[in-house]
């Protein structure tokens, strides 16, 4: 969408009156709005030129009725113009982006993983909040933060640090780089089911590589690989892969087969693969690291003060198995970063098969230098 379109302020309360007039009439009758409708609907929420209720219903509405790829695309549109994006410095990014919600159901792996990524020479960068709704789970941001690490960068420092290859990569908050989006988080805790910004929020692409840049992302449902690739080509990534997670994030289960799906090089069609956790070296009784002993929280149902008890021991132990893993100790945490960060190496070509990519992390893993990277990144 361009910046340089402005909807006078008589004209927005009639236009998103209009737009909710059309996508909030029930089942049978709403109706669809258009790429720039919804674009130009998601930017007067942005900017806080409606009613906080027009926003809320416009959101749960397109959800309640089921967007189309255009509106979505709309939506997309908009947040990306609200983005303060960074380019850093290196040809080819690796854009990480786990669920905003995070982790409820298992200790979080990928927070380690761009640190990872970084010792295996490929720049890398993830990215989201302290704290999202509808889960309420543990973040990246958390991690890393416990860990020590910078988690208030802005778009330009992240990407000075992915161009450093003493680094290598960087977590950076949409607080930084989309800080309208932000500012809708009451907003969302308040909607409590999924709008369509949950799902496009993870394609903003914050820091973008020199000539390429990659996206890693995870899903549940079926439906959203497509929806994915399709708003990853939208976005400007130049390739895409997108695995079926843990929890919706981009580590795959350690003992059951998993998918993927991808596209290369700006390609227009998507393939997919199947992989079994043994071409990665792997046979774990888990499907990822569990939570400490005695946490009784129960996942998707739960409320940020359900959490609140448990938060200190679950980040301490995530921190504590993630430098673990990254120092040599074997388990689900180390494995589950095997895995991820061997999807990504095949995925960009510079392996040949999973199994050669396995082997490389874990030769990258027992050098010691992923802790070295993560520690530069302090």
């Amino acid at each position: 969408m361009d910046e340089s379109t402005q909807i006078a302020p008589e004209r927005a309360d009639v236009l998103m009156r209009s737009i909710i007039k059309r996508i909030a009439t029930g089942p049978e009758l709403s109706k669809d709005i258009s790429r720039s409708e919804a674009g130009q609907g998601m930017r007067l929420v942005l900017d806080g030129e409606v009613d906080p209720v027009q926003a809320g219903v416009f959101l749960i509405a397109l959800r309640m009725k089921r967007e189309t790829d255009e509106e979505m695309k709309g939506i997309l549109d908009a947040l990306m113009a609200a983005t303060q994006p960074s380019m850093a410095m290196v040809d080819d990014v690796v854009d990480i982006a786990d669920p905003y919600d995070g982790f409820a159901r298992s200790l979080p792996a990928a927070p380690f993983l761009a640190p990872l990524l970084a010792a295996c020479g490929v720049a890398a960068v993830s990215h989201g909040v302290e704290s999202m709704g509808p889960k309420f789970g543990v973040t990246h941001r958390q991690v890393l933060g416990a860990a020590g690490i910078a988690v208030d960068l802005t778009p330009a420092q992240a990407a000075e640090r992915l161009a450093d290859p003493k680094i290598g990569w960087a977590y950076v908050d949409q607080r930084a780089f989309c800080p309208k989006l932000y500012a809708l988080s009451d907003l969302r805790s308040l909607i409590v089911k999924r709008p369509s910004i949950t799902t496009t929020e993870v394609l903003l692409r914050p820091i973008r590589g020199r000539l390429r840049t990659h996206l890693i992302t995870g899903f549940v449902h079926k439906p959203y690989p497509r929806i994915y690739a399709m708003l990853a080509r939208c976005a400007g990534f130049d390739s895409a892969l997108i695995i079926r997670g843990v929890e919706g994030g981009v580590i795959p289960s350690l003992r059951q087969t998993g998918r993927a799906f991808y596209y290369r090089n700006g390609a227009t069609k998507d393939e997919s693969a199947e992989f079994s956790p043994s071409q990665f070296g792997i046979d774990q009784p888990v499907l990822a690291p569990a939570l400490p002993s005695g946490d009784q929280r129960d996942g998707m149902d739960a409320l940020p003060s359900a959490f609140e008890a448990n938060k200190v021991d679950v980040l301490k132990a995530a921190v504590r198995a993630g430098l673990d893993a990254l120092a040599g100790e074997p388990g689900a945490t180390r494995d589950s970063l095997i895995c991820g960060a061997a999807l990504c190496l095949w995925h960009l070509g510079r392996s040949a098969s999973l199994e050669s990519a396995a082997q490389e992390v874990r030769r990258v893993l027992d050098s010691g230098k992923t802790l070295e990277h993560l520690r530069c990144g302090a």
